[in-house]
């Protein structure tokens, strides 16, 4: 019993000592090594907020949606956005307090439309049945034909389960917004209805804004196109270091299969064109390389449409398994540029926000809660200057923070996950992304009389490993462990093998602990918390945009 208590104590007393020193100044980092300016990510390209001031206000209860009747209200808020659907006037559609119940899939597909609440604790959005049991819509078409085809099937021999993925596994939701018909993402070649390339690009440089192309006949200032870089070059191919580097990783076979698919896309908005110079907001994610074939394609899309001051419910339900879930999912962004979610707890769902094929919006403030099990909470797809701020995971969930296939510059800012966190890298080239001022609490399981925690575990299928490119940047890691303070030895932080050049920047944590991540990770302020710079995308944003008002 002494010891016990002398061991306590010793761990006492060094938890005191690692808070005391873990405040400290930001490391000059910057002239060290390269960090990616994340500063463009979110709405607006982070420079403004949403305003919808002098917007026509549609209060819902004038159009058949009456609160706590007990009645479903499908049909009839489909009918208003029938309505709508070619109107030119900026809307909100206001919500009372209350519950609303709704069945089938609601599609926002117009520019200037807002959803919104009374408040969270207010206005409630309750879906009684998953998205199985809704209107398959036709873009779901490829999707199915795909998991038919690759016989994707979920096989855990110990829980004698062998059953087929579904569609809603990492797509669809119930507010769903796109443009109807256009192919959010590719799966078969014999779908393939790629939109036209508009010009190639010649010549250009990584971060810089300007890029020279051979025909700028039909390209127009104000106008958002997508920037795509392929590998044509097959295993051996020269974009494959410009998303890896040298390391030693092992790729999978995607990445050469199928040269008429881009690796790496960049949604961007054209602010001037000379000659054939075209500039643009954001600086370019990679160098030019005319073996790479670099197109400038245009990219259908809607705007400035937003999500607030809301709820959404499920009822809890069981988890079955992994990739077979039924589809108790929130909000599916598809499609969609300057536009935004905040406000917003979602309770019991299998994936609260999915994302695939938007750029600059921001998702803020939104809690997801609940005892069922979810496969993701907000997650980022093939996605593109996405800032999600202000997460708040209560929900037991397998990949609470997920940079998805594709996914580019975006950002997860003041993120608490407080139950189970993983921060998830599900491999297919995504690459440049950012952890910043994260916020963790682990439950530790003692394994073999050592404390193990797979923080950094990397999901994917292996065809599209490794599980990120290069440059994903941990800036400020914050861990709450919740046991072990009685272990010999630091507690081990891992799950990370095979991804490149990744940037850690300040890890601090209530007890010892190492990290085991790699290959050719950077890591500096390991049992540190930077107090000046608690956030890397704030400190860029702030830096550029004085820079802007100094012009």
């Amino acid at each position: 019993m002494t010891s016990f208590i002398i061991k306590a104590l010793m761990s006492m007393v060094f938890y005191f000592l690692i808070s005391d020193s873990s405040i400290a100044k930001a490391p000059d980092v910057f002239n060290k090594v390269y960090l990616p300016d994340y500063s463009y990510a979110g709405y607006e390209f982070g420079e403004k907020q949403p305003n919808i001031e002098g917007w026509r206000v549609i209060n819902v209860v004038d159009h058949g949606l009456i609160a706590n009747d007990g009645l479903d209200d499908t049909q009839a808020l489909q009918a208003l956005l029938k309505k709508l659907q070619n109107d030119p006037d900026p809307v909100v559609i206001q919500f009372g307090i209350g519950r609303y119940q709704i069945s089938d899939i609601i599609r926002i597909s117009r520019s200037h439309l807002v959803f919104r609440g009374a408040g969270k604790s207010a206005t409630e959005f309750y879906f009684p049945r998953p998205l199985m049991y809704a209107t398959i819509p036709r873009e779901m078409e490829e999707l199915s034909n795909y998991l038919t085809r690759e016989s994707k099937v979920q096989k855990e021999k110990k829980q004698n389960i062998h059953l087929p993925y579904t569609l809603w596994s990492w797509s669809g939701g119930f507010f769903w917004t796109g443009v109807e018909g256009v192919r959010v993402k590719a799966y078969l070649n014999n779908y393939d209805s790629s939109e036209p390339v508009l010009a190639k690009v010649l010549s250009g440089k990584k971060d810089d804004f300007s890029f020279e192309v051979n025909n700028v006949g039909k390209l127009e200032v104000g106008q958002v196109v997508e920037i795509e870089w392929h590998n044509p070059q097959g295993k051996t191919g020269s974009f494959l270091q410009q998303l890896y580097g040298d390391s030693d990783v092992k790729l999978g076979s995607r990445h050469w299969e199928n040269p008429e698919l881009a690796l790496s896309k960049q949604q961007a908005l054209i602010t001037s064109i000379n000659a054939n110079k075209v500039t643009i907001k954001s600086p370019l994610l990679h160098d030019i390389n005319t073996k790479w074939d670099v197109n400038v394609r245009r990219w259908q899309h809607i705007e400035q449409v937003g999500f607030e001051h809301f709820s959404i419910r499920f009822d809890k339900h069981p988890y079955v398994a992994h990739h077979v879930e039924s589809g108790y999912n929130g909000i599916y962004l598809t499609r969609t540029f300057n536009s935004w979610v905040k406000d917003i707890t979602i309770e019991n769902s299998d994936s609260a926000v999915l994302t695939e094929s938007i750029a600059n919006v921001t998702i803020a403030d939104v809690t997801t809660t609940g005892k069922s099990l979810a496969h993701y909470t907000v997650q980022l797809g093939g996605v593109h200057n996405v800032l999600v701020k202000g997460l708040t995971i209560e929900n037991p969930s397998i990949h609470p923070l997920s940079f998805n296939t594709f996914a580019n510059k975006n950002v997860y800012l003041d993120s608490n996950v407080k139950v189970q966190p993983v921060l998830d890298q599900h491999s297919g080239a995504n690459h440049h992304n950012l952890f910043d001022n994260t916020y963790v609490h682990i439950t530790l399981k003692e394994t073999q009389n050592q404390y193990k925690y797979p923080l950094f575990l990397g999901g994917g299928a292996s065809y599209w490993k490794p599980s990120h490119g290069n440059y994903t940047t941990l800036w400020n890691t914050r861990i709450n462990f919740k046991n072990g303070a009685l272990s010999d030895q630091p507690i081990v932080l891992y799950g990370m093998q095979d991804g490149p050049n990744a940037r850690l920047v300040g890890v601090s944590a209530n007890l010892p602990f190492k990290i085991e991540y790699g290959p050719n990770s950077y890591q500096e302020g390991i049992g540190e918390y930077f107090t000046d710079i608690p956030s890397l995308y704030i400190y860029q944003l702030q830096k550029r945009l004085s820079k802007l008002k100094s012009l």
